[in-house]
């Protein structure tokens, strides 16, 4: 965290809703020791390295003096202070490019896409500890009441949040696409340009640990929107594309019943989380988006963005 602000809870019935701040688990703790490499003598080492990088990188203006904020990209680089380097440049290159989805970016300015209820985060994690984003493009998604740029900033507003917690920054996240009811006029509001930059957001600028897109319920026409996104494609991320359809038991093979809601045969027994119990958590934590939104490059110098 780059605020010092109380962590909001919101009471839902009979749970709470919050950022997960938690030390992380024995489990987790093995996966950043065998997956990351991560372990004190790393960290340390690490952590000092990227610091004197940032510190002596005169166009970039970042907390190099926060170590939670250097491991947040050092975790995904896997602790090679170079790498976690690039990842920084990368993240905030991506910014300028895209200043105006970023300009002024907090939660309690973006209501409507939190209204319309088509993005959330399920209650519960999967049992390798990552987080579900659910996002419903198909007949949820009224797209003359919120154009794709705002269900972008959405996107943008959950996985910052994400990176504020430990335990989403080892596990990672995964990803589903419900195109229930996806229509052609939908399948218009797509361009190349907007494919571009959410794979480029999506393989290069965020320090989150992508571990799978799963794409259900797709109509045939889903072919024409995928079509779009496949050129910019890599193969680390096309590889953890997957297509299930209705296909449950597909789907299952990635993500584990008990964290799936029951539209998916899930058999997970917290209540689903609205767009709005979402907005009203992460509208509490607006100084802290305003925090990660002052950092980046002096004068948002254009001649730093590379590609």
């Amino acid at each position: 965290m780059l605020t010092k602000e109380p962590m909001p809870v919101v009471q839902l019935g009979h749970s709470t809703l919050t950022i997960d701040r938690h030390d992380l688990t024995p489990e987790l703790l093995e996966v950043a020791r065998t997956e990351l490499r991560e372990n004190p003598d790393v960290v340390a080492k690490a952590v000092e390295e990227l610091r004197d990088l940032l510190k002596a990188d005169k166009e970039l203006n970042v907390p190099w003096e926060n170590d939670e904020y250097l491991i947040m990209f050092l975790r995904p680089c896997k602790f090679y202070a170079e790498s976690a380097y690039q990842q920084v440049k990368r993240y905030y290159q991506f910014k300028v490019k895209h200043s105006k989805v970023y300009a002024g970016l907090v939660p309690s300015k973006e209501k409507n896409i939190f209204e319309q209820d088509i993005l959330t985060v399920l209650p519960n994690r999967d049992n390798k500890g990552r987080r579900i984003l659910v996002m419903e493009l198909g007949k949820r998604w009224k797209h003359n009441e919120c154009s794709l740029d705002e269900v972008f900033k959405g996107c943008v507003l959950f996985v910052e949040a994400a990176l504020m917690e430990p335990c989403s920054q080892v596990a990672g996240s995964v990803v589903i696409f419900d195109m229930d009811g996806l229509s052609l006029q939908q399948v218009c509001q797509f361009t190349p340009p907007f494919a571009k930059r959410i794979v480029d957001w999506l393989q290069d600028s965020i320090p989150m640990r992508v571990k799978g897109v799963h794409i259900v319920n797709q109509p045939y026409i889903f072919n024409m929107v995928f079509a779009l996104f496949k050129p910019f494609l890599r193969e680390k991320l096309k590889n953890r594309i997957f297509f299930h359809g209705k296909d449950r038991a597909s789907l299952q093979k990635h993500i584990n019943k008990e964290a799936l809601l029951p539209c998916y045969k899930g058999e997970c027994d917290a209540q689903r989380l609205t767009g709005m119990d979402w907005y009203n958590l992460l509208s509490q934590l607006d100084k802290e988006y305003q925090a990660v939104n002052s950092y980046g490059y002096n004068n948002n110098n254009p001649d730093k963005i590379e590609g």
